[in-house]
């Protein structure tokens, strides 16, 4: 092959080469999920593509960025990169920890912040590391001091997360320190601990001590999140020994509590027991005073009823006493008198049948025969103690 041949081949390879280079400074292809700023090689004017599409390029210098990321800082190597990004934090009590997490930003995509963005930091790259992880860092750092280590492994973990992802989005808080007296959960004791406390304006808005560079930007920060705190040995050896003493102390109030809840359960028993009893002796008292008034309701009933009885006895007994009177003034209680008469004379007959009218042994002259006159005797005196007149009353024409 000829000197001539040779040198066509070579010119023709250089030629190549130097067209594929530069075929691809001519045109852009810009995806869907990206921004592409060109600045010209003539003016140094900045062209803003970012609609999905392939763009003349003119062999300019295109930038890209994405739309919308994904922002680790974790120590875990499968979480961003490949080394350990967690950030470190400081707590009110001293205890230190490495916070791990992420959040999603979005850029703006009018001009104006676009040409702030790519003015001021010039790469995605930049933007991640020194805005996003900027901002975060500061955040995570103003919200130690609001908690302490163990606030932060328990009650206020989630004060954590929304603390800073408010200071990542609208700027960090403004705080005061102040000396306070509160009382040990564990000794019960009181003791003096600074407490970092938020400054509120007269609307009752926290103050911040600057705007948020994102807010700035107009980059949306969202979807704050933190999967793991990892604290330094010792704090975890406390923060563990914590719980337990807690534990402790809440299972003894909680047994304290037990105790007094036992007793008011006894008491409340016992005045429940007592109630009942007294309402069981109200009852028995009620009956008693229902039989009580029943019976006397009765007796009322049966005095009433002897009283009329008593009247009518004695309206009955006047009532038979005067017949009786009436039958005396009639004819002198005849038929009574006759029959004790025929009683008298009975007793008379029976006792004078026992003796001996005739003697045995007569002397003298007479008859000795004195039973009958002692019969009329007797029998005249019966008469006259009845007041009868046995004797025959006078016929009309007979001579008195």
């Amino acid at each position: 092959m000829s000197p001539r041949a040779i040198f066509g081949i070579i010119v023709t390879i250089i030629l190549a080469f130097v067209g594929a280079t530069m075929l691809g400074s001519v045109v852009e292809t810009v995806g869907a999920d990206e921004i592409a700023i060109m600045q010209d090689p003539f003016d140094g004017e900045l062209h803003f593509w970012k609609d999905p599409g392939t763009y003349f390029q003119n062999f300019g210098r295109v930038t890209k960025y994405k739309k919308s990321s994904q922002y680790w800082f974790s120590a875990k190597t499968d979480e961003g990169e490949t080394k350990d990004q967690s950030i470190r934090v400081r707590f009110n009590d001293g205890g230190h920890a490495n916070v791990s997490g992420s959040l999603r930003f979005d850029l703006p995509l009018d001009d104006v912040h676009l040409r702030t963005i790519h003015t001021r930091y010039g790469s995605q790259a930049a933007i991640e590391q020194d805005l996003i992880r900027t901002v975060v860092s500061k955040a995570v750092y103003m919200t130690g001091p609001l908690m302490s280590s163990k606030e932060s492994y328990a009650e206020k973990r989630s004060d954590m997360i929304q603390d800073i992802g408010d200071q990542v989005s609208h700027g960090v808080y403004k705080t005061e320190t102040e000396e306070v007296r509160e009382t040990d959960p564990l000794s019960g004791k009181e003791k003096t601990v600074s407490i970092v406390k938020l400054m509120k304006g007269a609307d009752g808005t926290v103050l911040r001590q600057e705007a948020s560079p994102l807010e700035a930007l107009n980059i949306k920060a969202s979807n704050f999140t933190i999967n793991e705190v990892t604290y330094d040995e010792v704090v975890e050896k406390q923060i563990t020994q914590q719980q337990e003493a807690l534990m402790q102390v809440q299972t003894a109030m909680a047994e304290a509590r037990k105790a007094e809840q036992s007793a008011i359960t006894a008491e409340k028993e016992g005045q429940a027991a007592a109630a009942k009893a007294k309402w069981e002796q109200e009852v028995l008292k009620a009956k008693a005073v229902t039989e009580a008034e029943q019976k006397k309701a009765v007796a009322e009933l049966n005095m009433n009823a002897a009283e009329f009885t008593k009247k009518e006895q004695i309206l009955l007994g006047e009532g038979e006493a005067a017949r009786k009177r009436a039958v005396m003034d009639a004819d002198g209680a005849l038929d009574k008198k006759l029959t004790a008469w025929v009683e008298v004379n009975k007793a008379y007959a029976a006792e004078l049948g026992k003796q001996r009218w005739v003697p045995e042994v007569q002397m003298g002259q007479g008859s000795g025969n004195t039973g009958p006159d002692i019969m009329d005797f007797l029998k005249v005196k019966t008469a006259q103690d009845l007041a009868l007149n046995i004797r025959m009353q006078p016929g009309p024409g007979a001579q008195k």
